[in-house]
């Protein structure tokens, strides 16, 4: 199974890996994709002004822009340990054991915006670019990653994708339609049966079972044996009525 998680906008600073090597990360067909995207982002970060409007950010977020601009040559620390937020606290992969770990490192992409999909242990710099921006010298992002993005999924030995992300960062790289895959939405049952769509509860519920996935070194195949293995751990998955998704329950 290969199990696709959103990136945060949120980061740790710093690290102690050496700096971006993007032939080294997962899918190096990705390589000149990724190099075009971190010299947009570097590129960007010379004009201060630009860079603050093209990413929106206040004056409060100014550092953001030479967090950028040192993307070539900033440290590096693993994907899973970089981001932070609602989603990666709940997972909370630096407290797991190094099996656990491991099985992330396996069976973990994390999608970001300037490296495209990376390897939960690919090591990556701080950075800030959401899937929306629009970068000067590239194509919108969409256009840039979504078609390498999906070839580069196809190629891949998988069985099965458990697709976690958000529909912004599922558009940088869908799933190939030969690919057998679960797309899951986190949700709340009602007494009577209904069902309403979570925000917060969401990234923690997503967090919540990438643990739980990796704690137990889960070895699902296909969709059936994801809702097997659900069943099994005290997860609640069941097929959304009229779609293809999964509806998680918490």
């Amino acid at each position: 199974m290969l199990v696709l998680l959103p990136p945060s906008e949120t980061k740790r600073a710093g690290g102690t890996g050496a700096p971006l090597d993007v032939e080294a990360l997962a899918l190096p067909q990705l390589a000149p994709e990724r190099r075009a995207a971190v010299d947009a982002l570097v590129e960007l970060s010379r004009d201060p002004e630009t860079a603050a409007r093209v990413l929106k950010l206040g004056s409060r977020q100014r550092g953001e822009i030479a967090v950028n601009a040192e993307l070539r040559t900033a440290p590096t620390m693993p994907a899973v340990d970089r981001y932070t937020g609602v989603l990666f606290d709940a997972l909370d992969a630096a407290s797991l054991d190094s099996a656990a770990r491991a099985w992330l490192g396996e069976h973990v992409l994390i999608q970001s915006a300037p490296f495209g999909p990376v390897a939960a242990l690919d090591p990556i710099p701080a950075y800030r670019l959401s899937a929306g921006t629009a970068l000067p010298g590239i194509p919108p992002l969409r256009r840039h990653w979504a078609a390498v993005s999906t070839a580069a999924l196809g190629a891949m030995p998988v069985p099965f994708v458990l697709d976690l992300r958000s529909e912004a960062y599922v558009a940088l790289a869908p799933v190939p339609a030969t690919l057998p895959s679960a797309f899951v939405r986190v949700v709340s049952a009602g007494p009577d049966g209904t069902v309403r769509a979570l925000n917060h509860f969401n990234k923690h519920a997503k967090g919540d079972l990438t643990r739980a996935l990796a704690r137990s070194a889960a070895a699902v195949g296909s969709r059936a044996d994801l809702v097997a293995w659900a069943d099994a751990n005290g997860w609640v998955l069941r097929e959304a009525s009229g779609t293809s998704e999964l509806e998680l329950i918490v």
